[in-house]
């Protein structure tokens, strides 16, 4: 039954796919190309766009960076920009590259029916899916020290974690950037109590990783007792059959629309556009669930896959502002880097 279920919503998606694709006005051409930086691992990127180059002719060339690195090299290349569409990541990334002028206005077909919180008004940015963090931990590590799964920001900071957390370093990592706008939410944007609560975060700290998915399997394999992850990594993890909890801290955590832009001054201006449009409709987010891709699709015409839906049931998930974030993003991480990373012990 499952394979059924599956080819039934590959089916789905390919009829998607093509009645999108039946849209387009403009013709295009086997030589097409389009450039892009992918913030999603390759693993989640790669089958979208995959699908994108069956189904209009236009052929992906991607690289896949970190949000923090991706945000700098937009702004190196400002004025001379090597790729035309930057895919995937969390919104406040590209909240902070408006400041920097690096991305042209574009609104897709999809915009319209498009959640507020899913759109920048002007098109800068268009959602393709959110992605809400989790705490996971490693079952046997719970055990051993007869813990529930942590369900408080609190719960992480009990002795027992002492070197035993894995999570992400913002100076590289979108996926830790929403992780501290997160405590800063859930401390009423009090930064103060928010830098307080991290600082003492520190002191179980194992290691911070440089990709926000990077501590997910020393978590699995009981080398890290728990971290802080996005969703979609987490649940990889565990269908891996690494034996983790998934909880959520009842004072509430972040969860980061992933998006996509058109670079300002792109090569490809009419490709990188088509790209944006499968992006954000219901075609490509369509695919989530058959390649058990765990985001929630953004397009409010495609259901969130049942067994993440129940997941997220009574989970208290609080939305980041993305232009707080977007305003906030450097001073709020080279605070990070002074006070907490680089405290003294």
């Amino acid at each position: 039954m499952r394979a059924l279920s599956h080819n039934r919503a590959c089916l789905v998606a390919a009829g998607l796919i093509a009645g999108l694709f039946a849209q387009l006005t403009q013709p295009v051409h086997a030589a097409d190309t389009v450039n892009a930086y992918s913030i999603w691992p390759e693993n989640y990127a790669r089958p979208m766009l995959e699908a994108f180059e069956q189904a209009s002719g236009i052929k992906v060339k991607f690289i896949r960076f970190s949000s923090g690195e991706v945000l700098a090299r937009l702004i190196a290349e400002k004025g001379n920009p090597r790729v035309d569409v930057l895919f995937g990541g969390p919104v406040e990334t590209f909240a902070a590259g408006i400041k920097e002028n690096i991305f042209e206005p574009y609104k897709p077909p999809s915009f319209a029916v498009l959640q507020g919180r899913f759109k920048h008004p002007d098109g800068y940015w268009t959602a393709i899916a959110d992605d809400p963090l989790v705490f996971m931990s490693n079952r046997a590590f719970l055990a051993e020290h007869k813990l529930k799964p942590p369900a408080s920001w609190d719960d992480l900071l009990d002795p027992a974690y002492k070197n035993m957390l894995q999570m992400a370093d913002a100076r590289t990592s979108g996926t830790a950037v929403t992780r501290i706008f997160s405590i800063l939410e859930v401390n009423g944007r009090d930064e103060g109590k928010a830098f307080a609560y991290m600082k003492k975060l520190r002191q179980n700290v194992q290691v911070y990783t440089k990709s926000g998915g990077g501590g997910t399997l020393p978590v699995g394999l009981g080398q890290a007792g728990a971290g802080i992850f996005f969703i979609v990594d987490a649940l990889e993890t565990r269908n891996k059959g690494y034996e983790v909890e998934i909880s959520f801290p009842r004072e509430g955590i972040g969860s980061a629309a992933e998006a996509i832009a058109l670079v300002k001054g792109a090569q490809n201006p009419d490709a990188a556009r088509k790209l944006i449009d499968f992006a954000t409709s219901a075609a490509m987010q369509s695919l989530f669930a058959p390649n058990k891709i765990n985001f929630v699709p953004a397009h409010p015409d495609v259901k969130t896959e049942a067994g993440l839906a129940d997941i997220l049931k009574g989970a208290n998930i609080v939305p980041i502002d993305e232009n707080f974030a977007g305003a906030n993003r450097k001073r709020i991480v080279d605070r990070w880097i002074e006070d907490v990373l680089n405290a003294k012990q």
